[in-house]
């Protein structure tokens, strides 16, 4: 009997997959196939459509370039009542040697739901091997963690008296962007997040810049076809090489433009590379009150994500 809790999607990387500079994938490129690996092993599971909740510490080890074989692997880890803890990563291999090695990994967060778009209940998995019990109790571990972050980050107010560079991308969701449930994917919003937070980093920066971290990507309501897309990024604090960047999602019906809704939020962190290292960085300018409070906002979340311990991939 074939395993219904896990899936390999194997294919190329494409020219049309790459950065603005065309050397390497654009990090919102991985992020779809992530979210796509995950979701048709959620979704083989469950036996019926899904939603993407959560992505979480998405860590960039390597550039992927255009050409290169990639195997995105996904497996369940933990189910809750309707929801289901993915394991996604991701390796790249020149075809010539098809020698594959880590690009990145991450944990999604899926909950299944059903015609009408409840929450619907999944079966339970259960480990049944030493490796699967190890990372069963890594996804357990994450739960409150998990929560505390996404709570520490909704506390804080985004608002005019902030000072530092942000960048605001505003479009119409498109049909082209649909999933089987008839709103935007998954996939592509995580492309819409790093599109944006791109620009700002660039703007901080340099264009060479790259996204070597995303996470606390939180889902909180769909974005419809049709509806306004508005994607905020700001840069809220700077390490000697590091940018972070905080990314707001909201969307609202076209009649009503003023009352845009929170549909996704999240951190991503970005370097500027120079002769295969990250260079320094501008130190951010802290002006106003909000400024300051942001940036020790960033330095708590780095604290807080520091603790959790690693997940074992052998």
């Amino acid at each position: 009997m074939p395993a219904h809790d896990r899936i390999t999607l194997r294919f190329l990387a494409s020219p049309q997959d790459t950065a603005a500079g065309g050397r390497t994938v654009a990090a919102g490129r991985v992020l779809e196939w992530i979210d796509k690996a995950g979701y048709a092993c959620a979704v083989g599971w469950s036996a019926s459509y899904c939603v993407t909740a959560y992505v979480g510490n998405v860590h960039f080890t390597r550039p992927i370039a255009s050409g290169d074989m990639i195997e995105a692997h996904a497996r369940i880890i933990q189910t809750g009542r309707t929801s289901m803890q993915v394991l996604v990563t991701v390796q790249a291999a020149d075809v010539r040697s098809r020698e594959f090695t880590p690009a990145t990994h991450c944990i999604l967060v899926f909950v299944a739901v059903d015609a009408e778009g409840s929450p619907h209940a999944v079966e339970q998995w259960r480990p049944e091997t030493p490796g699967d019990r190890m990372l069963n109790e890594r996804a357990e571990e994450r739960l409150a963690p998990r929560r505390a972050i996404r709570d520490a980050m909704q506390a804080q107010v985004y608002s005019t008296e902030g000072s530092t560079p942000r960048t605001v991308f505003r479009f119409l969701a498109a049909p082209a962007d649909a999933n089987y449930g008839g709103n935007a994917h998954g996939g592509t919003v995580l492309s819409w997040i790093d599109e944006t937070a791109f620009a700002c980093a660039a703007g901080h920066s340099s264009e060479n810049a790259i996204a070597v971290y995303s996470g606390g990507i939180h889902f909180y309501r769909p974005i419809r076809i049709g509806h306004i897309v508005e994607v905020e990024a700001r840069l809220i604090h700077t390490g000697e090489r590091s940018m972070h960047i905080a990314i707001h999602v909201r969307s609202g019906s076209p009649r009503t433009p003023g009352a845009l809704e929170l549909t996704t939020q999240c951190m991503s962190i970005f370097v500027d590379p120079e002769e295969g290292r990250a260079r320094r960085v501008p130190p951010l300018a802290l002006v106003t009150s909000e400024d300051r409070r942001l940036d020790a906002h960033a330095e708590e979340l780095i604290r807080m994500r520091a603790e959790l311990e690693a997940i074992p991939l052998g």
